[in-house]
């Protein structure tokens, strides 16, 4: 099991900066899925900026969600 995310802030171009409880961060790129089904709505970057921290992964108002392991395995590790 993947750790869960802590701490979630938008970075410009649909990035999430991601903390994980393991005091991992990392950067997610977001692009790839937002021609897809409910996750166009994060085309628009001030909905996209409403990210928040939910159960250990990240969601947005209208439920749109990405798993934990799917931020983790997916995301780029940043040096501190």
């Amino acid at each position: 099991m993947n750790p869960r995310v802590i701490s979630v802030e938008t970075v410009n171009d649909h990035f999430l900066r991601l903390s994980f409880e393991n005091n991992e961060i990392k950067l997610f790129d977001a692009s790839p899925f937002l021609d897809k089904g409910i996750f166009r709505e994060l085309q628009d970057y001030n909905y996209f900026k409403q990210v928040s921290v939910a159960f250990g992964s990240v969601q947005w108002p209208h439920e749109q969600d990405f798993s934990n392991d799917t931020l983790y395995l997916l995301s780029t590790s940043l040096d501190s």
